[in-house]
């Protein structure tokens, strides 16, 4: 598909010069920018749901921990007569 875009005068001699060094066309440097681009925000998105339900996970997992401490050390300490 054909597009136009505008971009930093700057930022399109570099991609002409990449362009060149790479023996691509522009047109090819900018869907491979493009295509690299939108699948690091897709990896951030899939780290960032991963790290909720390892967040999640770990508090939960705390508290069940804490909780049998607490229950085990009760145990271990009702028969004792200081």
């Amino acid at each position: 598909m054909k597009t136009a875009v505008s971009i930093p005068d700057d930022l399109f001699v570099s991609a002409e010069k990449t362009a060149k060094k790479l023996g691509i066309p522009r047109s090819q440097l900018f869907a491979l920018a493009l295509e690299e681009f939108i699948q690091n925000h897709s990896n951030e998105s899939i780290t960032d749901s991963l790290n909720k339900v390892y967040t999640k996970s770990t508090k939960e997992t705390e508290t069940l921990a804490s909780s049998l401490s607490v229950a085990t050390l009760r145990r271990s300490l009702k028969n004792d007569t200081w």
